[in-house]
């Protein structure tokens, strides 16, 4: 099973607002950067940006894998690590709050991709100095759609 190690990152010009993602995503385990990839949506928020960049990023990988995914986004780290997934999906896809879960779609697509890869979702801290999220952070701020509003 090939190792990948991938990071990603989300970016919003208002919350909601104009918003980017991107990722980096490196082969053999930390061997060299075999692709990046970024996009944005014209209205959203930084979670569904965050989100949006590990979804991506999975799905850009041609075979199952076991991955290494560092994101700055506790959100999203969170969600798997503290297995937020499989309660709300307990509660009809709601918080603890009672309130509904938002971007269900995209929970959805990476509870799909962690089954399909062998994913550890690793917390990083965001604007660190670390080269990989520093080229994230740069790919999704330039994927933000420009608007008259920003």
């Amino acid at each position: 099973m090939p190792e990948v190690v991938i990071y990603t990152d989300g970016a919003c010009s208002g919350n909601p607002g104009p918003g980017g993602w991107g990722a980096v995503i490196i082969g053999n385990g930390g061997e060299g950067v075999i692709k990046e990839i970024s996009g944005g949506e014209a209205y959203t928020t930084n979670q569904r940006m965050e989100l949006r960049a590990a979804v991506e990023a999975l799905r850009a990988l041609s075979a199952p894998s076991r991955v290494r995914l560092h994101s700055d986004s506790a959100y999203l780290v969170n969600a798997f690590r503290l297995r937020w997934i499989p309660r709300w999906q307990r509660n009809g896809w709601r918080t603890a709050a009672k309130k509904p879960v938002q971007n269900q779609d995209l929970w959805l697509a990476l509870a799909e991709l962690d089954a399909k890869h062998r994913v550890e979702w690793i917390k990083v801290k965001g604007h660190s100095g670390d080269l990989y999220n520093e080229r994230c952070d740069e790919l999704a701020r330039r994927a933000i759609p420009v608007n008259e509003d920003n």
